[in-house]
């Protein structure tokens, strides 16, 4: 993959497996991003958000724990900021409101999800 698809981004990162973070975290660095993150929880999520206005991008698991990440959603949407969901759900647990969104399901595909952040 290109170290330059996302070049000059700066893509938040919400994902509460280690595993799957780091992957995503290594990835999205190697194409070039700078990585908000990884954070694990809603309230962590906003809680960046509320310090950095400069988000180009997201990529955010829907279940964290228990909770829902909609909200974390919301705010990017008023943002204008582009995100995709990562994951293990299909698009049943998605709220009807965001099933528009990019969802790629986990196992997560690294150059699928750099690929879909890289739209203008």
């Amino acid at each position: 993959m290109s170290n330059a698809l996302l070049e000059g981004r700066r893509i938040l990162l919400v994902e509460d497996d280690y595993f799957i973070a780091d992957a995503l975290l290594e990835a999205l660095e190697d194409a070039g991003a700078t990585v908000l993150g990884p954070v694990s929880s809603v309230k962590d999520a906003l809680a960046l958000l509320g310090r950095e206005h400069d988000v180009n991008g997201a990529v955010l698991d829907i279940n964290l724990d228990g909770e829902a990440v909609f909200p974390v959603a919301d705010v990017l949407c008023a943002r204008g900021v582009l995100f995709l969901f990562a994951t293990g759900y299909d698009e049943a647990a998605v709220l009807p409101a965001w099933r528009h969104i990019t969802r790629c399901e986990k196992p997560v595909n690294v150059a699928a999800v750099v690929r879909a952040l890289r739209a203008p």
